[in-house]
């Protein structure tokens, strides 16, 4: 099993910035890849980062240029920097760890962005 607990998410404004944090613990050994993704209402989930065991990077199109993923292998923290924040960015974020065949879920923070 792996445990994920994300924090730092709140409110701001739009232009703003915010540090997404998640704390992997648990069996994280052989992890394939850990990402962020979201899912504001009404809408489905969907990736917004992606980090593989190799350190290659995939992001949506949404955070391109704005957000970067990252990991500390020593905290075993992975975190999802987000800057320029807009509005549609209010979702709550959920971290993933995929460990093949099984992937594992954190209980999400949530972002809102004020205009």
């Amino acid at each position: 099993q792996v445990q994920l607990v994300e924090s730092g998410g709140g409110l701001v404004q739009a232009g703003g910035s915010l540090r997404l944090s998640c704390a992997a613990s648990g069996s994280i050994f052989s992890i394939n890849a850990m990402g962020w993704y979201r899912q504001a209402p009404g809408k489905q989930r969907e990736l917004v980062a992606l980090l593989n065991s190799s350190g290659t990077t995939n992001y949506a199109d949404s955070a391109k240029g704005r957000f970067t993923i990252s990991r500390d292998n020593a905290k075993n923290t992975l975190y999802l920097q987000m800057n320029s924040l807009k509005p549609e960015d209010t979702a709550v974020y959920y971290c993933n760890a995929k460990r093949y065949p099984r992937s594992y879920w954190g209980q999400g923070t949530q972002v809102t962005v004020s205009s």
